[in-house]
């Protein structure tokens, strides 16, 4: 038992970083559709909220771990209050949406990883479960805005958070501390991402047919 509070104090903390960071990313897209504090509000919630919400549902957590305390409702709020106050600067810089997306998106699959290996999944559907937790709240976010999501165009992101996962795996396997891989998978993660969206790497297309 002694060997696996590290990696769940690791969970732990990630999970909260994760809530700010997909909170900020939440919150900064509302203010740029113009959305009145309340809505800000919410959208930093859910942003934050879906991805561990649906991956505790899916491994029997109940309740989530996102509504089972007050902490996540806290730091999202916080967070959703510090994007609104500051909203001209958040508007400004087009891609802190884009930053904060892709940091949440590391962070989420990498915890996802982790409580799927401790709740005794396989490493394919731990990393699975990973990529899944990290794209949830993306894609509730940017259904709630009317956007389709990212993950559902060509860009380069359910790979990135894919890679995050394999990282986690892969360091399991290896027994690296966990610290040590979240840190690397995170980066990893958000390296990829980010790149991707510098460079316009796109996954290959399937091409148009008439019908």
């Amino acid at each position: 038992m002694t060997a696996d509070l590290p990696v769940s104090y690791v969970i732990h903390a990630l999970d909260l970083v994760g809530i700010f960071v997909f909170a900020l990313s939440g919150a900064a897209l509302g203010t740029r559709r113009g959305m009145d504090v309340f809505g800000v509000l919410v959208l930093a919630f859910v942003t934050a909220t879906s991805g561990g919400i649906l991956r505790d549902l899916l491994l029997g957590a109940v309740p989530p771990d996102s509504i089972a305390s007050w902490h996540a409702l806290a730091i999202s709020t916080a967070a959703g209050l510090l994007v609104f106050f500051s909203q001209q600067t958040v508007t400004r810089l087009a891609s802190a949406v884009l930053f904060f997306d892709a940091v949440g998106l590391g962070v989420f699959a990498v915890t996802g990883t982790y409580k799927a290996l401790a709740f005794g999944l396989s490493p394919p559907m731990a990393a699975l479960l990973g990529v899944i937790s990290g794209i949830g709240g993306g894609m509730v976010r940017d259904v709630l805005t009317a956007r389709v999501p990212v993950v559902l165009q060509a860009e380069i992101y359910a790979v990135a958070a894919l890679v995050a996962a394999l990282v986690v795996v892969a360091g399991q396997w290896l027994a690296i501390p966990a610290p040590i891989v979240s840190v690397a998978a995170v980066g990893l993660c958000l390296t990829l991402r980010m790149i991707a969206i510098s460079r316009k790497w796109r996954l290959p297309v399937a091409p148009k047919t008439e019908d």
